[in-house]
């Protein structure tokens, strides 16, 4: 083994050894095994080569996403080891966060050069969002429904728990019919809300929902392909459910904005979003992640307070929050069964390898954030203040 090796080897079993919560499983490429960890849901993971430590020790949690992708490292259960590696981030602090010259590049790319202006947003949402419709419906629910489902009790099935998590959003909506969903998607909550008596006019910036949408809909909603920014009338209602996480913050105030603007007196707004505990914001919104790099570019998620506070300055106030992070983790985690399980039609589309290994890492890293509670899920209504 190389010198450097030897050291990265060193200094990374040694900070494997701080593992507190939870227990750690390591194959080393030389074939020797360690055991870290003596309590708590076990995790495994096989280093191929030591390139990627050295891109942990660089990229933090960027690295070990990227070095994933590459093959350097494999594992049973990324949830699993995921789980055990978001437990223990205080302990495994050296490797959780890049290195001061990676940090500023990252957030550099996350805030200059993917900044969400009209332009930026289009081409930020087709890295994500066109790379075709066929790819998402290996995958989705028949739906079509890219965000969290509400299970009940015992529920596996994935397209009933995106039917009940629109209902739920219907319910929280005022009396008037005229329902403006910013994000609409593929069309799925346009499809429910319509059945219901609504008029629904949907917005969207990718041109491959937006067709599908459209047709899916066939009249019976109004689909737009339009920026946010260019929505013009009033409505009795608004519904937006996880494209906020898309907007970036430099555009929040824009888009509280167009809320604020967009809503008749006495109207309700049901947004569901993503979001981070309110403690480690600040945190979060300085640095980066695989997620921010690879997957959703120009994205970032809120707090409970940012919304409060964004939607505050506005005009708006909280009327009520539902938080149903576990649901997410759950919806994730079947999305990453069924991707892998269509892994070779996924390939028959013409993606390979490295694309596969990247969604699903991106999955379930999801799930286990979503899990254990790093991150969750929120319907808040807000109203006129």
């Amino acid at each position: 083994m190389r010198v450097t090796n030897r050291a990265l080897k060193t200094n990374f079993l040694s900070t494997c050894a701080r593992v507190r919560d939870g227990q750690l499983l390591l194959r080393t490429p030389e074939g020797e095994r360690y055991h870290f960890g003596t309590r708590g849901p076990e995790a495994e993971i096989t280093i191929r080569d030591w390139a990627a430590v050295s891109a942990l020790a660089a990229h933090g949690q960027v690295g070990l996403g990227e070095s994933y992708v590459q093959g350097l490292w494999d594992t049973p259960s990324i949830e699993g080891l995921m789980s055990v590696v978001m437990r223990n981030r205080d302990h495994l602090a050296e490797y959780d966060r890049a290195g001061p010259l990676s940090r500023a590049r990252f957030r550099m790319v996350d805030t200059l050069l993917r900044a969400n202006s009209r332009r930026g947003a289009r081409r930020n949402i087709r890295s994500h969002y066109d790379v075709g419709n066929e790819f998402y419906g290996l995958w989705l629910d028949d739906g079509m429904t890219y965000s969290s489902g509400l299970f009940a009790d015992g529920e596996t099935d994935l397209g009933r728990a995106q039917t009940r998590k629109n209902a739920r959003a219907l319910s929280r909506l005022g009396p008037g019919d005229r329902v403006l969903e910013i994000g609409c998607g593929w069309g799925g909550f346009a499809e429910q809300a319509s059945a219901e008596g609504r008029a629904v006019t949907g917005v969207t910036i990718s041109p491959n929902q937006h067709s599908y949408a459209d047709s899916r809909l066939d009249g019976r909603a109004d689909i737009q392909l339009r920026d946010y920014r260019d929505i013009r009338g009033t409505y009795d209602n608004i519904v937006s459910i996880e494209m906020i996480e898309a907007v970036g913050a430099r555009y929040w105030p824009s888009y509280f904005a167009v809320l604020k603007r967009s809503l008749a007196e006495g109207g309700r707004i049901l947004l569901q979003a993503i979001t981070v505990r309110d403690g480690y914001f600040e945190r979060y919104r300085t640095s980066s992640d695989y997620i921010r790099q690879y997957v959703f570019p120009g994205g970032m998620l809120l707090s409970d307070a940012v919304i409060r506070a964004q939607a505050g300055a506005v005009g708006l106030k909280v009327r009520d929050s539902f938080a149903f992070g576990p649901d997410y983790g759950r919806t994730c985690r079947i999305w990453a069964d069924r991707l892998r399980a269509q892994k070779r039609r996924i390939s028959g589309l013409g993606h390979g390898e490295g694309f596969l290994r990247n969604w699903q890492y991106y999955l379930e890293s999801c799930a286990a954030s979503f899990a254990i509670g790093h991150t969750d899920v929120v319907q808040v209504e807000l109203s006129h203040a």
